[in-house]
């Protein structure tokens, strides 16, 4: 499945295959925007596309990818299990902790929970 615009919730959402190239560098972040200037508001990216320096925050890619959805004024949403990373990070367990709480970017288990956050947040 190719990344798609979906509406979500009444929400237009770029939903990402989980197939799909991985995200490496801020370009490949700025690719996606690129897509979702095609009418979506958010961007939903499963987990198992991002780099693993995503989730290492000493690497700031995860800052600089966030930075750039909030600069163009879409969310990101990170899709799926990332146990395995929270269990490595204090400090990543609270960036994920304070994103949730917030309205830019957010890390959810898969896309029922998207569906479920963009009803309560409408």
């Amino acid at each position: 499945m190719p990344d798609l615009v979906q509406e979500r919730a009444g929400v237009q959402v770029l939903v990402c295959d989980p197939d799909g190239p991985p995200l490496v560098t801020t370009q490949d972040a700025l690719d996606l925007i690129g897509a979702a200037f095609l009418g979506a508001e958010v961007v939903a990216v499963p987990a198992s596309r991002l780099d693993d320096d995503f989730f290492a925050l000493g690497t700031r890619f995860a800052g600089e990818v966030m930075q750039k959805f909030v600069n163009y004024r879409l969310r990101l949403v990170v899709l799926g299990d990332i146990s395995r990373h929270l269990a490595a990070s204090a400090a990543l367990r609270a960036l994920v902790h304070e994103s949730n709480q917030a309205d830019h970017v957010w890390f959810l288990p898969d896309l029922d929970a998207l569906d479920a956050r963009l009803r309560s947040a409408a």
